[in-house]
């Protein structure tokens, strides 16, 4: 669906930066400090694109924690997608630690934010099951669906310890840590 401005031009990225808009004042203000009128003037649009384009507040929160969770799955996607070993593929998991540890904190709060929401509220809970179980789809093409659960819960914490810690850990003890999760004992085969 088109947008038109004031100025009579069409504006066909109105409803994707409405969205946008809605992301950035939540990651840099919290979820208590997301209006109508906020949204807007942080986007740039008319206050009456929110209504247009949104059948309410909480329509808009679904969408935006919605594209954001897109994101997340897709970024995983660009890290475990490419590993043709188990080893590469720990490496990977490595990887996307740092990548969401290393944000401008964005990721952190955007992700605390949505887990506040899903504790309360089922229609966001169903929204970050749906995330998880599709961040592991790409974690079980190198492991077992258990190992890909720990590991899913390890990239969480592992994400939160390191960007709240004044001084994080380095690659070698997230390494260590996915290897630990990623290697049985023998005595458990």
């Amino acid at each position: 669906m088109l947008s038109v401005m004031a100025t009579g031009h069409t504006d066909p990225r109105r409803r994707e930066r409405i969205i946008d808009a809605t992301l950035d004042l939540i990651a840099e203000e919290g979820i208590a400090n997301v209006s109508h009128r906020r949204i807007a003037t942080r986007a740039g649009v008319p206050l009456g694109s929110m209504t247009y384009h949104f059948g309410g507040l909480e329509e808009l929160l679904r969408e935006a924690f919605g594209r954001f969770a897109e994101r997340i799955v897709a970024l995983f996607d660009s890290y475990l997608a490419a590993p043709n070993d188990r080893e590469r593929a720990r490496d990977a998991v490595t990887d996307l630690i740092h990548e969401l540890s290393e944000d401008d904190q964005r990721y952190l709060v955007l992700t605390q934010e949505l887990y506040t929401l899903a504790a309360r509220q089922p229609a966001y809970r169903e929204l970050t099951k749906e995330w998880m179980r599709r961040s592991r789809v790409h974690l079980e093409r190198h492991f077992d669906p258990d190992t890909a659960r720990q590991l899913d819960a390890l990239i969480e914490g592992m994400t939160l310890h390191r960007a709240l810690t004044p001084e994080p850990h380095d690659r070698a003890l997230t390494r260590e840590a996915v290897t630990r999760i990623t290697t049985r004992d023998p005595a458990q085969r």
